[in-house]
């Protein structure tokens, strides 16, 4: 007997497991629940630690069907202290979850296509596909590709060109629209309707969606089975945000950690941010927006879960900020020069926004806070492409490099006597980082 089956998110009328995501009833999302009580009986701290360092440790907590054997590793990605990025930005005691190394396509995606495909597979699916603003669609294409799935992919046609690689190198069949997102995610809706295909976040969305769990899920493991204090979580269609919370709830439920408040805190790019321009403004309702900003990944106007993702930050007591183009910019170049973590667009947001917060004293120092880093820099060098020349190569002799050495020693007294002008961030001075030491951050080795 399943341990879940889907229930709409508003009238809660039941459905049996079944590739569908809207309510006949009120016509609202779908999302799949569980039978806690009997799941309660099975589950421990040990047990889960005892499996081995994937998302499917956490089994008993996904909708997956009778029978399912993985076939990759995906997840369980590093939980790390910043200690440097850390007193840049004002925070004593921050964390990333980085699934800029995710398996097997370097981001959180591949946790939820995995998901989404177990039940492909279950429905008999022979054809998957998807609408995507980039890591969707890579991880799909070689997913798809490993479990023997036709794959076909929708993006819109201005999509970063090494995520359009990323995709073709796979096999799958690609299909590029003169639109939007939210353009390419209607026209994918009307084909589901007509082809028998698995659509991972159109039909599949309600299983697809239950593999960001994993992401909150792993958070409190590698903190020593503990909540933290905020967490700062990139939005697009507003999914993953909801998902970590749902995951610490259930933690909570099942007796696996601490009651504890957690605040959840939203990151957008000024150039589409509807949630966040909601939250400011202390509104439930969604305005749709035309997307305009380099953080292709996040470009969603009509977000499919953002009223969900504004209850979930509201009731925290989080907040959600938005940042520009150039910020998002110098936010991954921060990232990498202190931490040495090559982040997305998205990442930038979340970095850049973080920093914010703590400006705007809504994230204190002395908390423990994750920042979500969900994608691999890899995927938009072409943001950067501008940043940096390529230096003029000397000739291999001792005293072409001593030359070389005393011109960059030179030109780092002159960036650093412009500095000294320039006034410190509030609450940077006197940070000092945590360490595992004081039960905060518990890495497995």
């Amino acid at each position: 007997m399943s341990t879940y089956e889907l229930r709409c998110r508003e009238c809660g009328k039941t459905f049996e497991n079944q590739p569908r995501s809207i309510c006949e009833e009120c016509f609202s999302p779908l999302e799949v629940t569980y039978d806690y009580e009997e799941i309660k009986k099975h589950v421990s701290r040990e047990l889960f630690a005892s499996r081995a360092p994937n998302i499917w440790r956490y089994r008993e907590l996904l909708p997956l069907p009778a029978g399912f054997t993985p076939s990759l590793p995906v997840g369980f990605t590093p939980l790390v202290s910043a200690p440097r990025l850390g007193e840049k930005i004002g925070s004593r005691r921050l964390c990333i979850k980085n699934d800029a190394v995710c398996l097997p396509t370097l981001s959180f995606k591949d946790r939820v296509v995995a998901v989404a495909l177990a039940n492909a597979r279950a429905f008999g699916f022979d054809t998957v596909a998807c609408s995507s603003t980039g890591n969707l669609a890579n991880s799909v294409a070689a997913q798809a590709a490993r479990e023997g799935f036709k794959a076909w992919i929708f993006i819109p046609s201005d999509l970063e060109p090494a995520k359009i690689l990323g995709t073709q190198v796979f096999g799958a069949e690609l299909v590029r629209i003169n639109g939007s997102y939210d353009h390419v995610n209607r026209l994918c809706s009307q084909i589901a309707d007509e082809h028998r295909w698995g659509f991972v976040n159109v039909n599949l969305r309600p299983y697809y969606a239950e593999g960001s769990k994993t992401v909150g899920y792993e958070i409190a493991e590698q903190l020593g089975w503990r909540l933290p204090d905020n967490v700062v979580v990139p939005m697009a269609g507003g999914s993953l945000i909801t998902k970590i919370k749902k995951a610490f709830d259930e933690l909570i439920l099942l007796g696996l950690v601490e009651p504890k408040p957690v605040k959840f805190f939203g990151a957008q790019a000024s150039g589409c941010s509807p949630i966040s321009t909601a939250v400011k403004q202390y509104s439930h309702e969604i305005e749709p927006q035309r997307p305009k900003t380099i953080a292709r990944s996040l470009a969603i106007g009509n977000p499919a879960d953002g009223h969900y993702a504004i209850k979930a930050i509201s009731k925290s007591g989080g907040w959600s900020e938005d940042i520009s183009d150039p910020e998002v910019v110098s936010s991954i170049q921060l990232l990498a020069g202190s931490e040495g973590i090559f982040t997305e667009t998205a990442g930038g947001v979340t970095v850049g926004t973080a920093r914010k917060l703590i400006q705007q004293d809504r994230i204190l120092p002395d908390e423990t806070t994750v920042l979500c880093i969900t994608g691999n820099g890899l995927k938009t060098t072409d943001v950067l492409a501008n940043c940096y020349q390529a230096e003029k190569p000397i000739a291999p002799k001792l005293s072409e490099f001593e030359n070389y050495l005393a011109s960059k020693i030179d030109a780092s007294k002159i960036a650093a006597a412009a500095l000294d002008n320039v006034t410190p961030i509030a609450g940077a001075a006197g940070t000092q980082p945590f360490s595992s030491a004081d039960g905060a951050l518990a890495l497995e080795a």
